[in-house]
């Protein structure tokens, strides 16, 4: 009898284990089973570099969702990105999505200015306006190797 009671308590606990292990999945994993609180809105960009999926997207300085996908649209010859937005917040058909980094080297992220005089885009819409990230290694290599030119004009004003 003192056999069969141990046995249970032990069931016991390894379940509850369980269900909290998968409750802790859940989550942290950010999955859902009763329905998605995001929706898709889509940009496409000339470049998406360090960008990559799971990165942030602020809207004000908020964070209003996240990076789902990067693939290549082959017929604009552009990337397209695919961000999930969480309900509630309202971004408009003239809304501006640009690649920020945050910090001097940090990971990149999209910010996007919600606009306001259009219309909202729906569920699946795309952002027209958007704004490739600035590519601070070319920068630098043009200001190490002498691309960047001096206006002349300013040149011969300094040597009078």
């Amino acid at each position: 009898m003192k056999k069969y009671s141990m046995e249970t308590t032990v069931g016991i606990f390894v379940t509850i284990g369980l269900l909290l292990i998968s409750y802790m999945t859940l989550k942290f994993g950010e999955v859902s089973f009763f329905g998605d609180d995001s929706y898709s809105l889509y940009a496409r960009f000339t470049s998406v570099s360090g960008l990559r999926a799971g990165s942030p997207v602020e809207m004000l300085g908020l964070e209003v969702g996240k990076v789902a996908k990067l693939s290549i649209d082959q017929e604009n010859q552009m990337a397209l990105v695919e961000m999930k937005i969480k309900k509630g917040f309202k971004i408009y058909d003239d809304a501006i999505a640009s690649i920020k980094t945050s910090g001097l080297i940090g990971d990149k992220y999209i910010q996007i200015d919600p606009g306001g005089s259009g219309d909202l885009l729906k569920p699946g819409g795309a952002i027209i306006e958007t704004a490739a990230p600035l590519d601070i290694e070319e920068l630098i290599g043009k200001y190490a190797f002498g691309d960047i030119k001096e206006d002349k004009k300013s040149d011969k004003e300094n040597a009078e």
